[in-house]
């Protein structure tokens, strides 16, 4: 069933208006595993500028260059044409995936069209569009988005019962792709895989004609790109899997108990769509159970593991809006009501952290940007002491200044005392910059740090002249070694002669 023109001209239109609307920051993964990784590889493996900058992950072989290719080619063609402005490098790659999150609603919306009816197509359409997490998520250059479209177009091909629009080849393939992306997707593929399996009466046809082929081209494409950058072979995925899931390093970012998922991170993300997934779980007929039971197997597998996030179960939201759309269809004579509530309900939070909450870490970019445009380019040194990978770097500057923040890689040799470079910073911040900079000629030009920070480095600001030039919002709800607000900092002039 081919949705109509208007309906992706509206989901187009939409998740555009979403883009510009998400000026916050969420993780540093959406900088750090994709359009730092991109400006690198354009940038310096290709020789043409000296600049760049990959985190420990790439040095141990745990993420491939797959997705990145997208946004470094990306970058090529706006530089063959002139234009890699840093504004048009911030914004192009993050538009592309605001384009393929509006192809995704609507493939959604044609595959219910196709299964129940226009009407339940329609409902789950408007719930997909007003969840406030996937407005939050879907524009941002994350691997866990990237993953949840592909998971909505291999649905859209999934072989179903009562499905004329299954399609094996299709669907593996796309599955094959969110696996090379982010091989994680493997975990809520694997109960609809087995399931296809089961009600396969050629099996042996599947595998052979279908699985196979699929995996060895998927496969052996992802190895070659990951063989060009990384110069030796090299399966990332595994990597990936094995530090993740096998080792449970993870934990080194935090922890949290195994209920987390379904007492916090289901709920929030699902917001005011909560009661009408259970509803529509209830209603749904019996062939969709297989959504739900992705679902669970999804949350309770995640579970298991000590490091949770809220992104980690985006790509399971599609299949909830199958439920609340289903749930929506059936309230009949509220349905307007609900519909209202729903789309209030989630207005607030999505423009809420979608403009205002953690904003600052990227404001603060364009007092960075400035340097580019100015005559100490050359001796300007940019420190961020905030915590690690709290901003984006050379991807939102695009000028080769010289720049550092405070590391902060995990212990991968099992040394029960190591702290990483933050941690040695924030537990003794005055000592630590004094014995850094224990000469002027080290010092950096401008200081980048959250508010918190400054009662305790006053003495060290004062001494070596710094002076506040810029005080930039951040958040509401400060916590930790996150202050409310960033300050940039400048060396006086006459101190850094």
């Amino acid at each position: 069933v081919a949705a109509p023109a208007p309906l992706l001209a509206l989901a187009v239109a939409l998740r555009a208006l979403n883009c510009v609307l998400v000026r916050t920051s969420f993780v540093p993964d959406e900088y750090w595993q994709s359009l730092e990784v991109a400006h690198r590889m354009l940038f310096v493996i290709l020789n043409i500028n000296n600049y760049g900058y990959l985190t420990w992950e790439w040095a141990n072989r745990l993420r491939g260059y797959s997705y990145p290719l997208i946004f470094a080619s990306i970058y090529k063609a706006l530089q063959l044409l002139g234009k890699d402005d840093v504004q048009l490098l911030i914004w192009v790659p993050r538009l592309a995936q605001a384009v393929l999150a509006a192809f995704a609603d609507v493939k959604l919306y044609s595959l219910v069209q196709h299964l129940e009816n226009a009407e339940t197509a329609k409902c789950v359409f408007f719930c997909q569009l007003c969840s406030w997490f996937t407005w939050y998520s879907c524009t941002r250059t994350l691997t866990n988005t990237m993953e949840t479209i592909l998971s909505i177009f291999a649905l859209s091909y999934y072989p179903i019962k009562g499905s004329k629009m299954g399609n094996s080849c299709k669907y593996l393939a796309l599955v094959a792709l969110a696996i090379v992306i982010r091989p994680t997707a493997v975990i809520l593929w694997m109960p609809l895989v087995f399931s296809h399996f089961l009600q396969e009466q050629r099996k042996a046809d599947l595998i052979l004609q279908n699985c196979i082929p699929v995996g060895l081209v998927t496969v052996g494409t992802s190895l070659i790109i990951d063989r060009v950058f990384f110069g030796e072979w090299v399966l990332v995925q595994l990597n990936f899997l094995k530090f993740n899931v096998l080792r449970n390093l993870g934990t080194f970012y935090g922890s949290h108990p195994w209920h987390w998922y379904f007492t916090q991170g289901l709920p929030v993300i699902l917001g005011a769509h909560l009661p009408f997934f259970i509803h529509g779980c209830v209603l749904a007929p019996k062939r969709y159970r297989v959504f739900l039971v992705a679902v669970i197997w999804t949350v309770v597998v995640y579970s298991t593991l000590s490091h949770k996030e809220f992104r980690f179960i985006y790509p399971v939201l599609p299949f909830c809006m199958f439920f609340c759309g289903y749930s929506l269809k059936h309230l009949k004579a509220w349905k307007k009501s609900a519909a209202s509530f729903l789309l209030l309900s989630n207005a607030l939070p999505a423009l809420y952290t979608g403009l205002i909450h953690q904003r600052g870490t990227l404001d603060v970019m364009s007092h960075i940007q400035q340097l580019c445009h100015n005559s100490e380019q050359s001796q300007a040194f940019v420190f961020i002491m905030m915590p690690c990978h709290s901003t984006p770097f050379y991807s939102h500057v695009h000028c080769p200044l010289k720049m550092r923040f405070l590391q902060c890689p995990p212990d991968l040799t099992g040394n029960e005392n190591y702290t990483d470079e933050a941690d040695v910073f924030y537990s003794n911040p005055l000592g630590w910059l004094s014995k850094e900079f224990y000469n002027d000629t080290l010092l950096p030009s401008h200081l980048i740090l959250f508010n918190v920070l400054e009662q305790e480095i006053s003495p060290f600001l004062a001494l070596r002249g710094y002076e506040k030039t810029a005080t930039v919002f951040h958040t509401h709800v400060p916590q930790g070694r996150v202050g409310s607000h960033i300050s940039v900092y400048r060396r006086k002039a006459e101190m850094n002669r």
